[in-house]
């Protein structure tokens, strides 16, 4: 009983100390309880695997909201999910889905981008700065996704930048690239991340990069590095091997880039294979889960 009264007492002091001098909204929080969006979020397209897989990601919304009038608090995303379709010829569903059964403890994109062929990354991604923090995930079709916390340095610059894409780079590393590689100054340029040594490293181009500056994206195969430079204006795009070695290409593409292992030119979903461009007859327009032969849709990811 003495006990009980003893502590009845604290709690009392406690909160005319905090009323008389700080207030109690940081002592006592409101009561709040967690609820799921009835439905997932729209599929969104994540990656090519090849010339009739895609990869699709989605995840299903949870909020935060007050006891006392539902109002919300915060908000989050989890329950995230891969799904392979087959985007030449309408199926009844995916061919391969996973989801992680994650609930609410987190609130993570692992949908950002694409790796490789089967791969793709994403990071804990600040909305209000699109600053990526420095936790990277990299999800494998058939595995569960892995998280890498990095340690961030820079070699040779000052000022870093928010990471935009991820590409495959040299000796099993992994190529980081902003909005622009073009800045001047001391400002990082690129950055490259090693997944084994948990490390992030912001650099500038030396001599033997320079070139990759006039590129709009740029990846490594084995010992080769490939770069697409970009005419939007009259179309005149080219892919680039090592500088100086032009892949022979006779469409002409405004938009597009690396995709894992796929090449995107337009609309079309190209592969590079021994030096020589093949592209699908299916077009992808980027106007949501659609794919087009002859103007026609044969495919709805939506259906």
């Amino acid at each position: 009983m003495k006990n009980v009264v003893s502590r009845l007492i604290a709690v009392a002091m406690a909160m005319l100390a905090c009323v008389g001098m700080w207030g109690c909204g940081d002592w006592f929080d409101e009561e709040t309880h967690f609820e799921w969006a009835e439905h997932r979020t729209e599929k969104s397209i994540v990656g090519f695997i090849d010339d009739s897989l895609v990869i699709t990601y989605n995840a299903r919304n949870w909020y935060e909201v007050k006891d006392e009038n539902d109002d919300q608090v915060g908000s989050g995303k989890g329950n995230q999910a891969i799904f392979v379709y087959n985007y030449r010829v309408q199926l009844d569903g995916p061919v391969f889905m996973d989801s992680l059964d994650n609930g609410m403890e987190e609130n993570f994109n692992y949908g950002l981008g694409q790796l490789s062929d089967s791969v793709i990354w994403g990071g804990n991604v600040n909305h209000l700065t699109n600053d990526m923090g420095n936790v990277y995930s990299f999800w494998k079709i058939g595995q569960k996704p892995y998280k890498v916390k990095v340690k961030e340095n820079k070699d040779g610059c000052s000022v870093s930048f928010n990471v935009r894409k991820l590409r495959t780079w040299l000796d099993g590393k992994i190529y980081a690239q902003g909005s622009k590689l073009t800045r001047g100054g001391d400002t990082c340029q690129y950055a490259i991340l090693d997944s084994v040594a948990k490390n992030l490293t912001y650099k500038r181009f030396g001599d033997d990069l320079k070139w990759i500056q006039k590129c709009d994206d740029v990846r490594a195969w084995e010992k080769d590095v490939y770069c697409v430079i970009l005419d939007d204006e009259s179309g005149n795009s080219i892919i680039l091997k090592n500088l100086f070695d032009t892949i022979p290409n006779s469409r002409r593409f405004y938009i597009g880039g690396f995709w894992g292992s796929m090449v995107k030119m337009n609309g079309n979903i190209c592969s590079l294979k021994d030096e020589k461009i093949t592209c699908s007859d299916v077009t992808w327009r980027g106007d949501g889960l659609k794919f087009y032969k002859d103007d026609e849709i044969v495919v709805d990811l939506n259906l």
